[in-house]
């Protein structure tokens, strides 16, 4: 019995150790090195523009207008709803992923024929022209996730034209500014190069005098 006692006092001791380091301890060091070394990726990578924050580099936004860079689709709308969405039930809460449809899915299969469409149709009344060659895969299927804030040099490039059209920038600026929101690959050979649409579309308004946060 009196072995049992000791072990038991161990144990509790252990545990109770166990728990201040890990539970309290080790969480406030990391918090702490965090907000030390790596305060805006803790805070998660916020921008902010005249003190108010409009976004983040990680999340992906929908932006109306075609003076703006379209990003991805997204399956979970990018987390925003209207009030009439939450209250008839459509909005669940904030979620993240896809509908995880295959090639064959004749759902998606319309739905993309359909965006197509429509982008092909911006591309004309911008340029006067036919597109010439296909729309890049990225802008007509959702990401993993649903948030993706990236699309590739290919979407970025192709939407140029329509940009250029609709925010009376020059075909030069809006070049300039793809180039200096591209993330390249790490080191020069791991990843894919991608282009950040919400840092893009901030500069495109900076430049047409007005701000993303009115």
């Amino acid at each position: 019995m009196k072995n049992f006692t000791s072990y038991l006092k161990k144990a509790f001791g252990i545990t109770l150790v166990l728990i201040v380091l890990c539970g309290v301890v080790y969480p406030l060091v990391m918090t702490g090195a965090g907000q030390l070394l790596f305060k805006k990726q803790a805070n998660g990578s916020m921008i902010e523009i005249n003190g108010k924050k409009v976004g983040s580099e990680l999340i992906g936004q929908e932006f109306e207008g075609e003076q703006y860079f379209q990003g991805r689709v997204s399956s979970v709308n990018y987390n925003v709803y209207s009030e009439k969405e939450k209250e008839d039930g459509t909005y669940t809460g904030p979620a993240s992923g896809s509908y995880n449809y295959g090639s064959t899915t004749e759902e998606l299969q319309t739905r993309v024929e359909k965006d197509m469409e429509a982008f092909q149709k911006k591309y004309e009344n911008a340029t006067g022209k036919e597109l010439e060659g296909e729309v890049p895969a990225d802008l007509l299927t959702a990401s993993g996730s649903g948030l993706d804030p990236h699309i590739s040099p290919a979407s970025a490039k192709v939407q140029i034209p329509i940009v250029v059209a609709n925010s009376g920038l020059s075909e030069e600026e809006v070049e300039t500014i793809v180039e200096e929101n591209t993330e390249h690959k790490f080191l020069g050979i791991f990843g894919e190069e991608k282009v950040n649409v919400l840092k893009c579309n901030i500069e495109i308004a900076e430049k047409m005098g007005v701000t993303l946060d009115e």
